[in-house]
């Protein structure tokens, strides 16, 4: 009888399971609500995915929100990249994409009603009285002098403070809760503060906004969402999204269900760091491959299955962890082994001429595309007498165990012909400008009919058909051996994060590319035609990853 494949299930299902089974919830909501003041990264795609694939999982909603209440840092700009990149993460909110911002005029009646309950009061501190009268993790808080205000005076300042009389930081409505509470989330927060700042999408019509912890639970109740799934720094924030929903009087008030973020070793994930980065030109931008923003790792070559699969891999828990870098790279190098073309490529050439081959002829060999993957076919290459080959390919004085060209060494050229080297030419400073050799054309293929074996198989692409690129190295650009950081806080950048190879060759089969089109090229890496800097005749790829890694997937983590 054949064994039961046993299904786990994370925390967080098995706690809507148990939400739907008794009739908390007839259905399943969810969302994810970016601030529209930065690119995501890496770790949004942990949160897209898992709420998007939560809502797909038990047949519910996925909205689409953006938390725009805070208009000094937010951008048009940053909402359509936002909407991009989480659609070619493959989360489609269909119907169901929101703003915050829409909902200001029922924030607004709330804060009202709030006020009338006697559950919130307009204050003139400062922020640093504020903050000072907030007390300590140790010391609770002192009362706010204007805590005792008629209720019918709060309402005409806070009416007073929307139609525009007073300067920013000089009102704000805070929520009567407790000044002595443990939490210091509960000590009376700040529920709206005066900015005379056009919204990107309200434009003038607003001169106070809502603040996040009184707005998030807002939304998330007008909109119907049942669980509210969001990261652990957020579960402090809790008892004041419940007061909130709570005092406002919501009927059907969403679950709150914290995890653990992800944290990527040797990355830059911080919007204040990446956003120097960008403003100092260290980077061309918030996509640079050497980020990982979202955008950044499409421009790169990376897949929205290869980003799934790592967020499969890393899983949900509610114990904060971080995840090597590695990981993420074996699981581009696994989604795109079998599916891509494994082409050649020279990115340092040095000529080789062929010199008993003929002079005018080109052969046209038969290649396929990828040995793994009989299904992408195969094309045809061309082969003459002068050749591009790597460089590092040739030494002449080679150290033992070098198994490639040298003076009298015979070798494979890739799909082609047995070659042996027979002399090489060198400049006034002694590099190597031109290799000469001779084949042997019973070789074809790649075989010798005698049986003869050589040790050393090298690729090459043939002069004459040579489509010339630019090539792109990427590195962590921060220095892994030092840290992230220095003493200062200031990032400790890598000077060799990015390397560019100006004049590299690729065998004409790659003629026509598009943007984002990714290939193998052989005993390289991957690779993929930059989205942004890449033209028709000028080609531009940026390296994707290298072949190899150390990192090796956990046993426990193996597919079967």
């Amino acid at each position: 009888m054949e064994k039961e494949k046993t299904i786990s299930k994370n925390f967080i299902e098995l706690e809507i399971e148990k939400d739907l089974a008794e009739g908390v919830y007839d259905h399943v909501c969810t969302r994810f609500p970016p601030e529209p003041n930065g690119y995501l990264h890496i770790g949004h795609a942990k949160s897209v995915l898992l709420n998007y694939g939560l809502a797909k999982k038990y047949g519910g909603e996925f909205h689409m929100r953006f938390d725009d209440t805070n208009p000094t840092k937010e951008r048009e700009e940053f909402v359509e990249s936002i909407k991009e990149d989480i659609l070619w993460l493959g989360a489609d909110w269909k119907d169901h994409l929101y703003f915050a911002s829409d909902y200001f005029p029922q924030m607004y009646e709330a804060a009202v009603t709030l006020i009338k309950k006697g559950k919130a009061y307009v204050s003139d501190l400062n922020p640093e009285q504020i903050r000072e009268y907030r007390g300590t993790l140790t010391e609770p808080g002192r009362e706010d002098p204007n805590k005792d205000r008629s209720i019918e005076e709060n309402l005409r300042l806070f009416q007073e403070m929307k139609d525009g009389k007073y300067e920013d930081g000089a009102l704000v409505l805070r929520a009567k809760i407790d000044m002595a509470s443990p939490n210091i989330n509960m000590r009376d927060p700040i529920l709206y503060r005066v900015a005379h700042m056009t919204h990107h999408n309200t434009g003038d019509a607003w001169c106070i906004y809502p603040m996040y912890d009184f707005a998030h639970p807002m939304e998330d109740a007008i909109e119907g969402v049942t669980h509210s799934i969001c990261t652990l720094e957020f579960e402090d924030h809790r008892p004041l999204y419940d007061w909130v929903v709570r005092e406002v009087g919501i009927e059907h008030p969403p679950r709150q269900i914290e995890f653990a973020k992800m944290y990527l070793t040797n990355v830059v994930t911080g919007k204040r760091y990446i956003k120097r980065l960008v403003e100092e030109g260290i980077v061309d931008g918030w996509d640079d491959p050497r980020l990982v923003s979202i955008a950044a790792l499409r421009r790169r070559g990376f897949t929205p299955e290869s980003i799934a699969n790592f967020v499969e891999l890393c899983g949900v828990s509610k114990s904060n962890s971080s995840v090597d870098y590695a990981m993420l790279e074996y699981c581009i190098r696994e989604d795109l082994k079998t599916k891509k073309s494994r082409v050649m490529a020279v990115l340092d050439p040095v000529r080789l001429v062929i010199d008993n081959y003929p002079q005018e002829e080109t052969e046209w060999l038969d290649v396929p595309n990828n040995l793994e993957n009989p299904e992408l076919g195969s094309r045809k290459v061309p082969f003459g007498r002068e050749l591009y080959i790597e460089r590092e390919d040739f030494m002449a004085e080679p150290p033992k165990k070098y198994f490639r060209l040298f003076p009298g060494n015979e070798v494979r050229l890739m799909h082609a012909y047995f070659i042996t080297c027979t002399g090489y030419e060198t400049d006034a400073e002694g590099r190597v400008t031109l290799i000469h050799a001779t084949y042997d054309p019973q070789t074809r293929g790649g075989d010798s009919p005698d049986g003869r074996k050589v040790k050393g198989t090298i690729h090459w692409v043939a002069c004459e058909q040579a489509l010339p690129a630019t090539v792109r190295l990427y590195e962590n650009i921060v220095d892994e051996e030092a840290g992230v950081y220095n003493e200062d806080g200031s990032l400790n950048l890598n000077p060799d994060s990015l390397t560019v190879l100006e004049h590299c060759y690729l065998e004409p089969s790659l003629s026509d590319l598009k943007a984002y089109d990714s290939f193998q090229f052989v005993r390289k890496g991957f690779f993929c035609v930059d989205a942004k800097d890449s033209a028709k005749d000028a080609p531009v790829f940026n390296r994707i990853v290298s072949l190899k890694s150390s990192f090796r997937l956990p046993e426990t983590q193996k597919k079967e």
